[in-house]
């Protein structure tokens, strides 16, 4: 098997030649490169010691050197390189205590995780060495560990997900062996930080097949670990047109979401209060009332407990709060300001793809986009004429009122709200003479002289 290196990196690589070094391109570059794919990083391997890897380039990163990797700055790339080495024993679950140098390629390769990410490429002959059976498993489809898979798990428990994750990345199956590891080295993986774990959920709920992986996560004892709110789903019945339980339409809509991390995210949590909520009535039936409120909370609480930032948290929250809508052709438009009025414009589009993502996990199938979307025209429209939606879009504000001898404080605030509410329903007031006007009518009301 034969691949082409870019020349770019090819050039990189003949400085190490040229000081009578070997330097090799290894790992995902080499897998997606035989894939099909056009690698963006490639990442290089060495026999040269991090010191002389400083002597032959002018910028280099010391991003690793106590374990041997560091970043070389090469005609605006960055190529992480990394000498030849063995890993001592690992303590952590993470890092290992000491790294041995070595002269030998295939013992560098042998400390890897997975057989498709153990593989090198000759930069010149464009040769790929593979000593662990991966371009076998890439043809397969299989993820296999290198070695022991016991003895990989123990070694780094993000390993674990890591495995998930290309499985869902690349369509793959897990190797039966590989897979039954994972359930035992469960205490290792509990040792991982919540950020490395964030980042390899990210990348699950962003690949091409986040069902796959969430179905991997549960199945291998993962998933109560990482996400225990929405394992409490399975098993919940929801009734009515639903195929699924909870757990399983939740996936489904993960799936259906666009590709974005909001959106995925908001899709596998919206339903999270439902276990919670769940009544059933007299007649056999069965009531979710106040889920969207409580899968907001428990949304929030999943998400700051795996470091999500404070942006990715409350979109999230905003959208799982409000996604109980039901748009029909029929709403006035007057309807559709107050939806923006309560949601928020930016809301609208993600909303609207998140109700499309719900309702296409109902049955397991693609719902019509004709259901939702047209609101998103209808707001666009009403946008187009300038119509009022919030506080900030009425012609008057509170220095107009103060002017008019209203006091500032929460009754100010109350008359502003009423002005909103009257132009939500008749925009053609929203102008300073009509609402001056209005304004002054609601003294009486509120005592103002």
């Amino acid at each position: 098997m034969r691949i082409s290196v870019p020349k770019l990196y090819r050039e990189f690589a003949s400085v190490f030649g040229q000081a009578g070094y070997r330097c090799y391109f290894v790992g995902g570059a080499v897998r997606d490169a035989i894939l099909g794919g056009l690698p963006d990083d490639w990442d290089a391997a060495t026999d040269a010691r991090p010191e002389d890897v400083r002597r032959l380039f002018r910028s280099v990163i010391p991003t690793g050197i106590q374990h041997g990797t560091v970043t070389v700055l090469w005609r605006g790339t960055h190529v992480e390189t990394t000498t030849f080495r063995v890993e001592g024993r690992y303590q952590d679950g993470r890092r290992p205590l000491d790294v041995r140098f070595t002269d030998e390629l295939v013992d560098d390769l042998s400390r890897r995780d997975f057989t498709i990410n153990g593989m090198a490429v000759d930069p010149d002959s464009g040769e790929v060495i593979d000593p662990h059976g991966g371009l076998a498993d890439l043809k397969a489809g299989i993820i296999r560990a290198i070695g022991d898979p016991l003895e990989r798990f123990a070694e780094d428990g993000l390993r674990c997900m890591r495995a998930v994750r290309f499985a869902a990345r690349l369509g793959f199956s897990l190797d039966p062996a590989t897979q039954t590891a994972i359930p035992e080295r469960l205490s290792v993986f509990q040792k991982v930080s919540a950020e490395r774990v964030r980042d390899e959920l990210s990348k699950i709920l962003l690949s091409g097949r986040p069902a796959l992986g969430l179905g991997l996560l549960e199945s291998t004892g993962l998933l109560p670990l990482i996400l225990p709110e929405l394992s409490a789903c399975r098993g919940v019945g929801q009734g009515g047109p639903h195929r699924f339980d909870v757990l399983d339409h939740v996936v489904a809509s993960c799936q259906a979401a666009e590709p974005e991390l909001v959106q995925r995210l908001s899709a596998l949590l919206h339903d999270l209060g439902k276990p919670a909520c769940r009544v059933e009535g007299a007649d056999g039936g069965l009531a979710f009332h106040g889920h969207d409120t409580e899968s907001a909370r428990l949304s929030e609480a999943a998400l700051k407990r795996l470091k999500y930032p404070n942006d990715v948290v409350n979109a999230v929250v905003t959208l799982v709060r409000n996604h109980m809508f039901d748009y029909r052709p029929d709403w006035t438009d007057a309807a559709v300001r107050r939806f923006v009025n309560r949601v928020g414009m930016e809301n609208v589009l993600p909303l609207a793809r998140l109700r499309l993502a719900d309702l296409s996990g109902v049955r397991g199938e693609p719902a019509d986009p004709r259901v939702v979307l047209p609101l998103v025209d209808r707001v666009n429209e009403l946008k187009a004429k300038d119509q009022a939606f919030t506080l900030r879009d009425l012609a008057i504000g509170g220095d107009e009122l103060a002017r008019l001898g209203w006091p500032k404080g929460p009754v100010m605030g109350r008359v502003l709200a009423e002005l909103l509410d009257t132009v939500l329903d008749d925009p053609g007031l929203n102008t300073r003479e009509r609402l001056t006007s209005v304004a002054q009518n609601l003294k009486g009301k509120y005592g103002i002289e």
